[in-house]
């Protein structure tokens, strides 16, 4: 089970994305503000972050700045789920460190690969950097 924090402000679609995950396993704290996803970020980091673009206070992509220039959170994967739809928006998300770009409406089934991708993908990153210099693929 994963522990990921999603930072919303449309109660309904967080709720959707919460129980989407939910079933799917994994343990899900809701945020409606970038500043509170921050804190809670910071206080237990978890294996993923859902942001969306749009937040009241510092948006999704202060947060996720924020994260990768922390040492403890840098590597923490990051998902951007959002309506924005331009190319533009995506482009600055991913050149502010996000991992993958995800617009609504989304997929359910395409969320929950991506998430557990994501989540995979971190974990194998983890083990190889904490796996002993000899054993390390060069």
């Amino acid at each position: 089970m994963s522990r990921i924090i999603i930072a919303e402000d449309d109660d309904i679609l967080a709720e959707v994305v919460r129980d989407i995950l939910i079933d799917a396993g994994h343990a899900v704290g809701v945020l409606e503000r970038g500043e509170d996803a921050m804190v809670a970020i910071r206080l237990k980091r978890p294996d993923l972050v859902i942001l969306d673009c749009n937040l009241p206070g510092i948006s999704g992509v202060q947060v996720l700045q924020k994260m990768r220039i922390e040492s403890d959170l840098w590597d923490t994967p990051v998902l951007m789920l959002t309506a924005r739809t331009s190319n533009s928006d995506e482009k600055v998300a991913m050149f502010a460190g996000a991992d993958e770009y995800m617009r609504k409406p989304f997929d359910p089934d395409q969320l929950i690969v991506t998430v557990n991708r994501l989540i995979a993908g971190a974990e194998e990153r983890r083990a190889r950097m904490n796996a002993p210099r000899a054993m390390r693929a060069i």
